[in-house]
């Protein structure tokens, strides 16, 4: 393994978080995904640690860290429940790292504070019913009015949306424009217009929500605006660069929690009077899984370096999520495996792991599209 050598800073960072996924998240975690139950009191706990503005100066709220102690530290937190693992990524990601490039100072005053301190929880609202992998097809409408504009539209797949207090809105401002022609907004959840119209039940990831948003005649502040009109899409494609890492961080956490129950099982359970460890083809599993996490970790790694260092990194956080997800699926399919019948029970948590691990090849740019961005950049079409 390539040696990053890492600071003590980020070193203690990672032990924090796996001391703290350890302690309280792990426990609990099947429960809550059965219930569908939001982790409040482990967010709490999250915000307290640091961990929800990790990339945000101090004198913003946050904890004033680099990309890759994110990325060691959402490993961990992802190991322990995923679902608060990318409640703690779109935070940070998609909205805190936002806010932090383009907003204004007053609106840095206003949100991104208690955004980074965890006082506030916020949502990334871009996908509609009609614009997914599509992102410049969109149908909701910020018409101006005066030093207002009115909102109206509906989004999709929205994670934190049920619970977040900020959302940052991806609406179009002038539709002859194509992508120059969508604006972002700071839309607070509490304004007039603004309702969770639909609350989705998934397949994973089942203990952080996902909400269909919809904006009804709601009014918001010209001062809400980000950087200026039809910077919209070029916001949300740089920011789900970002958001890509995250995600790959937390596929190489489910991936990690995939092979440590694996680990835990087959030096436990015996088969014609042997431990499964004792079988090569098991060993042969195992070490497969371990050389595609550390792979994929890598890459995570690699795309952090450069974003931390202000090089582009487009093309390495697609990278790094098109393989962490592939590596987590794989990862969570050979731990079922592995445990045979029990790996298809709810007793033993490598079906949730499955379940989890999928929509990692899904949100945030489905694999194909980390494949067309991947492509663009080798071919230099962009």
């Amino acid at each position: 393994m390539v040696d990053f050598d890492f600071t003590e800073e980020q070193l203690m960072i990672k032990e924090a978080a796996r001391d703290f996924a350890d302690k309280e998240l792990v426990v609990g975690a099947a429960e809550r995904d059965e219930k569908e139950q939001f982790p409040f009191e482990q967010v709490r706990k999250m915000a307290e640690l640091g961990f929800m503005g990790m990339m945000v100066p101090p004198e913003h709220g946050g904890a004033g860290l680099d990309t890759v102690s994110y990325v060691l530290a959402l490993e961990e937190i992802s190991r322990g429940d995923a679902s608060a693992g990318v409640i703690m990524s779109v935070n940070n990601s998609l909205v805190c790292w936002g806010l932090e490039k383009f907003a204004t100072p007053a609106q840095k005053e206003k949100y991104l504070n208690a955004l980074a301190s965890g006082r506030l929880l916020g949502a990334f609202c871009l996908s509609e019913p009609e614009a997914g992998s599509d992102a410049v097809n969109q149908r909701t409408t910020a018409t101006r009015d005066g030093d207002i504009f009115i909102l109206n539209g509906t989004k999709n797949f929205i994670t934190n949306g049920a619970n977040a207090d900020v959302l940052l809105v991806m609406a179009t401002t002038d539709r002859t424009k194509g992508a120059k022609g969508v604006s972002a907004f700071i839309v607070e959840s509490k304004f007039p217009g603004v309702s969770v119209s639909k609350k989705e039940h998934k397949l994973g990831i089942r203990s952080s929500d996902t909400a269909q948003i919809t904006f009804e005649n709601c009014r918001v502040p010209k001062a809400n605006l980000i950087n200026e009109e039809g910077f919209g899409f070029k916001f949300a494609m740089m920011t789900l660069d970002g958001g890509r890492i995250g995600i790959a961080a937390q596929a190489i956490g489910i991936a990690r929690a995939s092979l440590d129950a694996s680990l835990k099982y087959v030096k436990e359970r015996k088969a014609f009077d042997k431990f499964l460890h004792e079988f090569q083809a098991i060993q042969f599993k195992l070490a497969d899984m371990h050389t595609n996490i550390e792979a994929a970790h890598l890459l995570a790694l690699n795309a952090a370096l450069k974003k931390d260092r202000g090089e582009r990194f487009t093309k390495e956080a697609a990278m790094a999520k098109l393989f962490a997800s592939k590596v987590a699926v794989d990862c969570a399919l050979e731990a079922i495996q592995i445990h045979g019948g029990y790996g298809y029970l709810k007793d033993f948590p490598v079906e949730r792991y499955l379940r989890d691990a999928k929509i990692t090849e899904i949100y945030e740019g489905t694999s194909e599209i980390q494949r067309m961005v991947i492509a663009r950049e080798v071919l230099d079409l962009r």
